[in-house]
């Protein structure tokens, strides 16, 4: 009987971790997410940069059937919500050329539409980035 109690207490003292296997745990999670978080961190903002190209050249897309109806390419005074309604009541106008509405860019701001382009082109589309702040490396344009 004795054998048999002295056998069950050490399989209640083997059943769970022990403080310091816990901790040790821990620190090895917290290592590997030291390690991986830089790098997830750099993906997730390329990632958004590439959304903002695709969507960028979908505007491209829309601003040039835009052009071919109406024979010149939007103001800046029209932007790009002329794409989505007929703002100046042309009789030319065809659209809407963005089916579902104008979007936001990844970072939650408007798009940014100049006629003439500053980038040699004859119109510029642009997001400002994470920063929000134009004229930085991280703008993303045509």
């Amino acid at each position: 009987m004795m054998d048999y109690l002295l056998n069950r207490r050490n399989e209640k003292s083997e059943a769970g971790f022990t403080l310091m296997e816990l901790v040790i745990v821990l620190v090895i999670l917290g290592m590997l997410a030291a390690v991986t978080a830089p790098n997830v961190m750099k993906r997730f903002m390329t990632s958004k940069a590439q959304v903002a190209k695709i969507y960028i050249s979908n505007l491209e897309g829309a601003v040039n059937l835009f052009a071919f109806d109406m024979g010149r390419f939007p103001t800046n005074a029209e932007g790009l919500e002329v794409l989505v309604r007929n703002v100046s009541s042309a009789e030319a106008w065809r659209g809407p050329y963005i089916e579902k509405g104008l979007q936001l860019d990844p970072w939650e701001r408007a798009y940014i539409y100049r006629n003439p382009g500053e980038h040699g082109g004859d119109y510029d589309i642009c997001s400002l980035g994470p920063d929000g702040i134009a004229g930085n490396d991280d703008d993303v344009c045509n």
